[in-house]
């Protein structure tokens, strides 16, 4: 599968919307800048703005790192990744390599998504995963799946 990077989302703290930035530095612990990288295994997240789009068809006002993650893409259906899975993404000549480590989260209290809809996207739709290959990272790069093995 291959997509597009539609979104890089940043924040300095856990536990909230993220913000928006068109480019961004993927070291071995994450995104520099943002709160959730480190030396653990959810250091990057994603969500498809496919999942956000059905969010926004039932009336709630949502964009990008709303829902807490760092890389919005499209075209490839995180749901029916694997644990082990590759991604690469193809920037400005280099390739930055994340592996997925976890499907979707148990999230500490229900979030106000779940307040308007009765069900959040993230818990089911997102996905974590660590750094294999840092990298430089732009919005509109492409990104693609594979098996590893």
């Amino acid at each position: 599968m291959e997509g597009r990077i539609e979104s890089i989302n940043i924040s300095s703290k856990k536990g909230g919307k993220k913000s928006p930035v068109n480019v961004a530095v993927v070291n071995k612990s994450g995104i520099e800048g943002d709160g959730h990288s480190g030396d653990w295994h959810r250091q990057v997240s994603l969500l498809a703005v496919e999942s956000i789009q059905k969010v926004k068809d039932a009336g709630i006002k949502v964009n990008p790192g709303d829902f807490a993650e760092n890389l919005t893409i499209s075209g490839i259906d995180l749901t029916r990744l694997q644990i082990g899975e590759k991604l690469e993404i193809q920037g400005s000549g280099e390739e930055t390599i994340l592996e997925v480590t976890q499907i979707g989260k148990e999230c500490p209290r229900p979030c106000s998504i779940y307040y308007q809809m009765g069900s959040c996207i993230m818990p089911k739709e997102g996905i974590f995963c660590r750094v294999i290959e840092p990298g430089n990272i732009k919005v509109g790069d492409k990104i693609k799946s594979w098996e590893s093995g």
